[in-house]
């Protein structure tokens, strides 16, 4: 059990100091969300292997008073499993299958797309060891030049913020993706939210977009555990002639967001769409 109530996780940080893996983000809030204080040991991508005794390449990884857990998904199985007196990370078996299906999502429509947007700023901020590592790897991964592909994303970033109207529809109407409360499913899409704003020199949402409401309360949990002094500002996208709008506006639309008590209940959805149609 962890001693003095404190948990060591190790962390994957940029020249900034901000945490750049979403995977470790996500293990700091389920760490908070059960009560833990955090003993964090410091470090980049540069031997891990080493800065773990050989227990992993790869992070997060927690220690909990001697007992080694990897993987964010087994870190929060084994805290509701070795804990469960504290607030569950995830309260339902069902709550993990669509937490899975969800960070799929989230991934192939924003994630990775705002990746490719902030590659070269991802490995400018990563301390001075890790270049080219970065470099290499990332150049492997998306089959490019950094520089070749971070370049013209200013023409991306309205597209990616537009695809992210699932999310805005389920937090239409409710406080957080767990409903009430938070629970792993918020902190996990939160992960990929926090890893941007680690590397965007140019904002990625617009100031207006309905997901900062969430966002900011999420980043004020816990004390603020998401407000590091190393992130870059989400918000301020500019709309320039000829973009998209970053998000639906004038509704949410859907079969889930609607309330048919009649025909007022649907006037103004059935002005919208007759106006389309008639324009």
């Amino acid at each position: 059990m962890a001693k003095d109530n404190k948990i060591t996780i190790y962390d994957l940080a940029l020249s900034t100091g901000a945490t750049i893996s979403p995977f470790v983000w996500a293990t700091k809030y389920a760490l908070a969300h059960k009560g833990f204080e955090m003993d964090i040991v410091p470090g980049g991508f540069t031997g891990i292997l080493e800065r773990t005794g050989g227990k992993s390449e790869r992070l997060p990884a927690i220690v909990d008073d001697g007992k080694w857990v990897l993987d964010s998904w087994g870190i929060v199985e084994y805290l509701d499993e070795t804990y469960p007196d504290r607030p569950a990370l995830i309260p339902h078996p069902g709550i993990a299958v669509l937490t899975r299906a969800l960070d799929t999502w989230f991934w192939g429509a924003a994630v990775g797309p705002w990746m490719r947007c902030y590659c070269k700023d991802y490995r400018d901020l990563s301390v001075p060891e890790d270049h080219e590592y970065v470099t290499s790897t990332r150049e492997n991964m998306l089959g490019s030049t950094l520089e070749d592909m971070q370049a013209g994303r200013e023409d991306r970033l309205p597209g990616i913020s537009l695809a992210l109207e699932p999310l805005r529809k389920a937090l239409y109407e409710a406080k957080w993706l767990g409903g009430e409360e938070p629970n792993y499913a918020d902190y996990r899409i939160l992960g990929g939210f926090l890893f941007t704003a680690s590397v965007a020199k140019i904002p990625a949402l617009a100031d207006d977009d309905p997901l900062r409401d969430w966002v900011d309360r999420c980043f004020d949990l816990f004390g603020g555990l998401g407000r590091h002094p190393g992130l870059f500002p989400l918000f301020g996208l500019e709309q320039r002639e000829g973009d998209p709008d970053p998000w639906m506006k004038g509704g949410p639309w859907g079969g889930q967001a609607k309330r048919n008590t009649g025909p007022e209940s649907t006037r103004a959805e059935t002005e919208a769409i007759t106006k389309s149609k008639a324009g």
